[in-house]
């Protein structure tokens, strides 16, 4: 997958992509997707291509969930795209849960591009939404393939896309990753297919950072 084996670089802390350990990578088809997943809400399925495919003309969160927790400081990385005529909200869930009461999202960072009403790149915390963080600055072409990128270390959230940081953002009361462990992706008012998807134990070390004096 494009820039899969790279460096993510955020404030104070370089993650080794190739390093950090894959602890899911398996192709969708339909039984995978009855085996290893969820889907609790909308219309999901794996087309021709291997492509799993989700549709869903409602505004709320619906969503295929992983059967399995991957706990601790995790990323996710995959490929997606909108389905035209559909021009929004390619969202993913980790470090999750799910309300069988409610059926709906409980505990659970949520990333995406070209959602929250506005078309923007943003991160929030399920379920209370007290952490939003966004920013309209992504030129999001709908359509167009995405290779994405996203996860925490202790709650320092992230997402990129075909290599390129797009957000960063520090939780102050970061989701304990040792009790909560789904993966999940979203169809919110949008079609989107998603393919190519690995979850890995991110390898990560800290890094000092200081200006060198550009002047005397």
């Amino acid at each position: 997958m494009q820039g899969s084996e790279s460096t993510i670089c955020l404030m104070r802390k370089t993650i080794d992509v190739a390093a950090s350990k894959i602890l899911y990578s398996e192709a969708f088809n339909e039984e995978n997707l009855k085996t290893r997943w969820h889907a609790y809400s909308g219309e999901w399925g794996v087309d021709a291509d291997g492509w799993l495919a989700g549709k869903n003309p409602e505004n709320f969160a619906a969503m295929v969930v992983s059967k399995e927790s991957y706990f601790g400081n995790v990323m996710v990385e995959f490929e997606a795209r909108t389905v035209l005529p559909s021009t929004h909200d390619i969202n993913f869930m980790w470090n999750g849960s799910w309300d069988e009461v409610s059926n709906k999202r409980d505990v659970g960072y949520v990333a995406g591009l070209q959602g929250w009403w506005e078309g923007k790149v943003g991160i929030e915390k399920s379920p209370d939404y007290k952490l939003n963080v966004a920013t309209p600055l992504l030129d999001f072409v709908p359509g167009k393939t995405y290779f994405i990128q996203g996860g925490s270390i202790d709650g320092h959230c992230f997402i990129c896309a075909d290599g390129k940081l797009l957000l960063e953002v520090t939780d102050p009361d970061p989701i304990d990753s040792s009790e909560f462990g789904k993966v999940g992706f979203e169809a919110y008012c949008t079609q989107i297919q998603i393919r190519n998807v690995r979850i890995r134990e991110i390898h990560w070390t800290p890094q000092t950072q200081y200006y060198m004096p550009e002047f005397e």
